[in-house]
C-alpha cells in the first residue's frame, strides 16, 4: 500500500464503513473521495469511469484498483498482517467469514440503496420500504445472534475484533436507521458496545465523516 491510496465512499454506506474500520484497526489511512449516493453521483459518467459497477467502496492504490468491501478488507489484512482481522485457526476463520458473509451477502444486498430506490420507482412507499429492510435485517440478525451465543465475547470470537465485528457494527447502524428493535440481540448489542470503545470503530462512524450530513 502506497502513501497515496484512495478510498471512494459515502458516509452512510455500511460497506464503506467496514473498510474505514479495517483501516483504523490496521493503523492505516487513505485519501477519501466522497460519492454522494443520494444525489446519484455513483451513476454519473465521471464515477463510472472509475468504477463501472457504480458502487462504493472502491479502492485505488497506484495502478491497483479493487471493488467490494470484503475483498478490500482481506487485501489489507494480507498486505498488513498485524493486527490480524481473522482468528488463529481454520474453524474460527471460517466462522468469522460466515458471519461477515451473512451481513454482506444475505442482509446488505437486499437493503442496498439501489434496491430501495427501485422499490420507490415501482410505487412502494417509505413505511413499506422501511418494513422491508427491517424484515431482512431481522432474518440475518436472528442467524448471527444464534451463532454468536455459541462463541465467547465481548467481540464475535473473543477478546479482539475480527472481520465478523467489522461487518456487524455497520449493520447495527443500519438496523437503527430503519427502526429495528434490537432488544432480542444481546450478543450483537454487546459487540456494538465493545466496539464503540475502540477508536478505530469510533472514528469510522458515519457521523464523524467529512461528508456527513
Amino acid at each position: 500500500m502506497s502513501d497515496h491510496a484512495t478510498l471512494y465512499g459515502y458516509y452512510r454506506s455500511t460497506a464503506a464503513y467496514r473498510v474505514r474500520i479495517a483501516l483504523g484497526l490496521k493503523g492505516l489511512s487513505a485519501d477519501n473521495k466522497f460519492i454522494h449516493l443520494r444525489k446519484g453521483e455513483q451513476t454519473g459518467p465521471e464515477y463510472l469511469k472509475v468504477n463501472p459497477a457504480g458502487l462504493v467502496p472502491y479502492w485505488i492504490d497506484g495502478s491497483f484498483h479493487l471493488a467490494q468491501s470484503l475483498a478490500i478488507i482481506e487485501y489489507l489484512d494480507e498486505t498488513h498482517p498485524e493486527p490480524p482481522l481473522l482468528p488463529g485457526n481454520a474453524e474460527q476463520r471460517a466462522i468469522a467469514r460466515e458471519i461477515a458473509l451473512t451481513v454482506a451477502s444475505d442482509i446488505h444486498p437486499i437493503g442496498n440503496l439501489r434496491v430501495l430506490n427501485r422499490l420507490n420507482q415501482i410505487g412502494v412507499d417509505e413505511p413499506t420500504r422501511n418494513a422491508w429492510s427491517q424484515h431482512w435485517i431481522k432474518l440475518g440478525f436472528d442467524a448471527i445472534e444464534a451463532r454468536l451465543r455459541e462463541l465467547p465475547g465481548p467481540f464475535a470470537l473473543g477478546d479482539r475484533p475480527t472481520l465478523a465485528d467489522i461487518c456487524i457494527v455497520p449493520q447495527v447502524f443500519n438496523a437503527r436507521r430503519f427502526g429495528l428493535d434490537l432488544a432480542p440481540y444481546e450478543r450483537i448489542r454487546g459487540i456494538d458496545a465493545a466496539s464503540a470503545k475502540l477508536e478505530a470503530f469510533a472514528a469510522a462512524e458515519p457521523g464523524r465523516q467529512a461528508d456527513a450530513e
